[in-house]
């Protein structure tokens, strides 16, 4: 099994920043991306970003491209959203994703987080 806690949500006011984070560990054997979704209130969830693991290419959707910055710390199996200049718009609850080959699996899996809520608001 693997296991992804995420940290770093919480209440900014807009134009603020946050810092997500989210840390893998259990029976990983090699871990393909990891990467952030958002569920807004009503909505439905939604990719963000995400960052391969080998060769640290990164994706980031258009809404947040300028503003969200996706790194990673293999060393930790932890992967990071440096958000800047955050607008109500982005209020939701991020998840962290993870594309994971286990030591008892032969193929990749998804694994999710929690989930850390982010609340952008004056």
């Amino acid at each position: 099994q693997v296991q992804l806690v995420e940290s770093g949500g919480g209440l900014v006011q807009p134009g603020g920043s946050l810092r997500l984070s989210c840390a893998a560990s259990g029976s990983i054997f090699s871990i393909y991306t990891m990467g952030w979704y958002r569920q807004a209130p009503g909505k439905e969830r939604e990719f963000v970003a995400h960052i391969s693991w080998s060769s640290s290419n990164t994706y980031v959707v258009d809404s947040v491209k300028g503003r969200f910055t996706i790194s990673r710390d293999n060393a930790n199996n932890t992967v990071y959203l440096q958000m800047n200049s955050l607008k109500p718009e982005d209020t939701a609850v991020y998840y962290c994703n993870a594309v994971v080959v286990t030591t008892t699996t032969t193929t990749p899996r998804n694994y999710w987080g929690q989930g850390t809520q982010v609340t952008v608001s004056s």
